[in-house]
């Protein structure tokens, strides 16, 4: 049977993969597929606001990603699945992606507490409560 947790997760690689290719993307205009494709010896840093948002956004999902993936690695090994916090994390970050990126402060701050519940949600269905 396939879990909501076991759909957070697969979605939450999509999340990443999509966190991923958007940074890359905005930092592509900024520095060209020869340095993108390059080994990076010289490090550059993004100067464009979105390409920015994307950089930090990609560094606060994989932040918050390890807490994430053992919580909701910890309600499938034990089965106790059919909670909503895997879910609200995932759609949470997705909201913060887009959010974010459009620079939106207090509801970005909003959609990152909601996936901090969302994993608060998974630890309580994990303590048993």
């Amino acid at each position: 049977m396939h879990s909501s947790e076991l759909f957070a997760l697969e979605l939450s690689v999509v999340l990443f993969i999509v966190h991923v290719l958007v940074q890359a993307a905005f930092a592509r205009g900024e520095f060209g597929d020869l340095y993108l494709f390059s080994p990076r010896d010289e490090q550059r840093a993004v100067k464009g606001t979105v390409a920015a948002r994307a950089e930090r956004a990609l560094n606060n999902f994989v932040e918050n990603y390890g807490a994430f993936i053992a919580a909701d690695l910890g309600l499938i090994a034990t089965g106790q699945t059919g909670g909503w916090g895997a879910m609200l994390w995932v759609i949470a970050r997705f909201a913060y992606l887009a959010v974010y990126l459009a620079g939106i402060p207090f509801l970005r701050t909003a959609c990152w507490v909601a996936a901090i519940v969302g994993i608060l949600m998974m630890l309580w269905r994990l303590a048993g409560w």
